[in-house]
């Protein structure tokens, strides 16, 4: 209880930390990359949706629904003191910074590879053919959407250690994929730094084009888990008098993926409105889904091992039972913490690399356990001739089954779908991929649901001690007729024995 008491005040206590920004790019003191004869910072990328309708630039306080943008907000370049120092003060332009906006599709756009060149900043030879200017970023315009790539310049000037860009709003009348990168070209500005931001817009919200999508999904499955709960809550007052322990245990996980869904929906509803994640909600709905996770993960294993069915209790293996659920739930909230309160751009960080893999050990181990389980469970049917229990198990049995190998053909799609897309260019149904596992468990939850529903003749599932005593006298027959035969197989010797015992007497006398 103190456990518990105390989880619930770490979470509200973080529940009044500031927000952690969602579609809007925060830049603090970023420093540029060197790359060929260039140097970029990566300022983000998005799904973006073509925008709905068309008209001026929409306002920092007032956004027009239906438009899609990028806007660039408050965004200043540093260099130097000692570079800005040897600079021309009459000069109006001592260096030059741009902001580029590419669709991924068109890539190949930036940079002199048109030109069979490396190079991505227009070179004097370069120049020399009019393809470019000196001091600038290569770009070939599209023919099919003229103006694009996006390029804003923002040039030093004179001696001045700092460059403001003016606050600007590009309007995305194409949907795709859009990468920004802010790059300069003169040496001379290597050390620059930036800060600012930028804040990315959807026609319907502030919603990443990947995330788009989940929104409408966590509605359907707030009110796919409200269905099943109330069906389940109907049965469960029906027959209230014949409920067992395990129904408690499903009647949890039931809440909990209620509970889980409605965060989830409420906080990408949050997120949609204002452009940024509340920590607080986002930490409940991270612990929420972590926590569900697991008490599912130790449903189905407990069910498994036959508990309220074949054994009243777990015995021994309680203490390992609950050890694995905590290091899964712990291992669990970290890798959910990583992508939702992360990098909040449409890449995959390196962390979360090796944060799923000891998900994924755990999640074998359980797999390993509980087919295990079912196969000792089965076998202890078998021996008590339960036709009723058994059939009942080789039901679910075969459910997990089917499970297993539809998760192991979607994560072989899942690695192949990542390793053919490393650009992100199908991000559209990207969704689709983190949805399935959502949609799986609550197909599983269902299956268990229907076959240890409440009913009024509870001991076809329920613990027995009858099949236990029964199951003792099997054994102890069994081994009373073993005992029977050694010692019919004595008698004989016994016999022999005293016989030559006489014959030996005889001879003495």
């Amino acid at each position: 209880m103190r456990f518990i008491i105390g989880i619930f005040i770490f979470l509200l206590s973080l529940s009044l930390i500031e927000v952690v920004k969602g579609s809007i790019h925060e830049y603090k003191n970023e420093g540029f990359i060197p790359r060929f004869n260039s140097f970029f910072f990566h300022g983000g990328s998005e799904g973006m949706y073509a925008s709905k309708v068309h008209g001026n630039a929409s306002t920092e306080d007032k956004p027009i629904n239906g438009k899609s943008f990028i806007r660039f907000e408050s965004i200043i370049f540093r260099r130097p003191k000692e570079v800005a120092a040897k600079q021309n003060e009459m000069q109006q332009s001592t260096g030059l910074v741009e902001a580029i906006i590419v669709e991924v599709k068109n890539r190949d756009k930036i940079g002199g590879a048109y030109l069979n060149s490396n190079a991505i900043c227009c070179t004097p030879e370069l120049a020399n053919d009019g393809s470019c200017k000196v001091g600038e970023v290569i770009i070939r315009q599209d023919p099919d959407n003229p103006g694009w790539p996006k390029r804003i310049q923002t040039p030093f000037e004179g001696k001045n250690e700092e460059a403001k860009m003016l606050l600007q709003t590009v309007e995305i009348n194409r949907t795709g994929m859009y990468y920004l990168y802010f790059m300069f070209c003169d040496p001379q500005l290597k050390g620059t730094i930036m800060s600012g931001r930028t804040v990315w817009r959807n026609p319907d919200g502030y919603l990443p084009g990947k995330m788009t999508p989940f929104l409408p999904f966590y509605g359907f499955m707030s009110l796919a888990y409200l269905m099943l709960g109330l069906l389940w809550f109907l049965r469960f007052v029906q027959h209230w008098k014949d409920i067992i322990q395990l129904h408690y245990h499903i009647t949890a996980v039931i809440g909990l993926g209620m509970c889980e869904m409605a965060l989830w929906y409420f906080e990408y509803a949050n997120f949609n409105v204002t452009g940024s994640r509340p920590m607080g909600i986002t930490l409940w709905a991270v612990t929420f889904s972590a926590f569900k996770k697991t008490f599912s993960r130790l449903l189905l294993l407990v069910v498994s091992m036959g508990f309220g069915i074949v054994r009243p209790t777990l015995g021994g293996v309680t203490l390992k039972v609950l050890l694995l659920g905590l290091i899964y739930f712990v291992a669990s909230e970290a890798l959910e913490l990583v992508e939702n309160l992360g990098n909040i751009n449409d890449f995959s960080g390196k962390a979360r690399v090796f944060l799923v893999l000891p998900v994924a050990l755990l999640d074998s181990c359980f797999i390993l356990w509980i087919f295990s389980s079912l196969s000792k469970t089965l076998e202890k049917l078998q021996i008590r001739r339960s036709m009723a229990k058994l059939e009942l198990y080789r039901k679910f049995t075969n459910a997990l089954a089917v499970s297993v190998l539809v998760s192991v053909a979607w994560i072989g799609y899942e690695l192949y779908f990542n390793a053919s897309d490393p650009l992100s260019e199908l991000w559209r149904r990207a969704w689709t991929i983190q949805a399935f596992w959502a949609f799986l468990a609550y197909i599983l939850l269902v299956v268990i649901c229907f076959l240890w529903a409440p009913s009024h003749n509870p001991t076809r599932y329920s613990y027995s001690e009858v099949e236990d005593v029964e199951e003792e006298g099997i054994s102890l027959t069994g081994s009373g007729v073993k005992v029977s035969g050694e010692l019919m197989e004595r008698k004989p010797a016994i016999i022999t024995d005293h016989v030559f015992e006489v014959i030996e007497e005889d001879k003495r006398e």
